[in-house]
């Protein structure tokens, strides 16, 4: 891999289905590769494979498209380091930039203007041991943390975190259901019964192209 490229698995022109940009136009960079394997993943095909692109050709791509909001993820961007020339080149064009990261690797080197959305792995995902507690520290009052709930285990376990670091103190704080393993109304719910400050979101995407993440 030279300096100025990246391998990319694809690059689109979709509604952003998370996070508080919930149905904005966007355009979706996603990058080659990841060093997790949660349970639930449904972008095992971003693992492997993947085209080697220079930094400029993903950014001509990118404004042909048209899209003021621009959303990078994976896999696991941060695990390609030329992702910060990236994100650095865009943020000097003006774009409306957020990064998908799972928490695992360092962000304090991510652009101040970059909005980070960052998992934390729960108990089910098979990947809590992964979690870069430093990294919420990290955080600006305007990044968001995701969780991903598969159980009331998953859940309750949530809200202890999100209670210890006084998470919903530093940023926004997202809650979603594993399609297929966690019934949304019943996350609902629990989040109702807690008067819990998170805020809910189910991935809309799926639901508007029938459960395919890539669109």
């Amino acid at each position: 891999m030279t300096k100025n490229a990246l391998r990319v698995t694809e690059i689109f022109y979709s509604i952003q289905g998370e996070s508080t940009k919930t149905g904005l136009p966007t355009v979706f960079v996603r990058l080659t590769g990841c060093p997790l394997r949660c349970i639930y993943c449904d972008t095992e095909y971003a693992f492997t494979g993947g085209e080697n692109l220079k930094i400029s050709a993903v950014i001509e791509t990118i404004k042909a498209l048209s899209s003021q909001y621009v959303c990078i993820t994976g896999g696991e961007p941060l695990a390609q380091p030329n992702v910060h020339i990236l994100m650095n080149e865009l943020v000097q064009l003006d774009y409306d930039i957020s990064l998908e990261t799972s928490g695992y690797i360092d962000i304090s080197n991510v652009n101040s203007k970059v909005k980070i959305i960052m998992d934390i792995k729960t108990p089910q995902s098979g990947e809590v041991d992964k979690n870069n507690w430093e990294n919420i520290n990290l955080l600006k009052n305007d990044d968001e943390i995701k969780f991903v709930i598969c159980n009331r285990d998953d859940y309750k376990w949530s809200k202890e975190i999100i209670e210890k670091h006084m998470i919903h103190d530093k940023c926004t704080v997202l809650m979603s259901p594993t399609t297929g393993l966690m019934e949304p109304r019943t996350l609902a719910e629990w989040i109702l019964e807690d008067s819990l400050p998170v805020r809910f979101q189910i991935q809309l995407h799926k639901i508007l192209w029938n459960n395919q993440p890539g669109k």
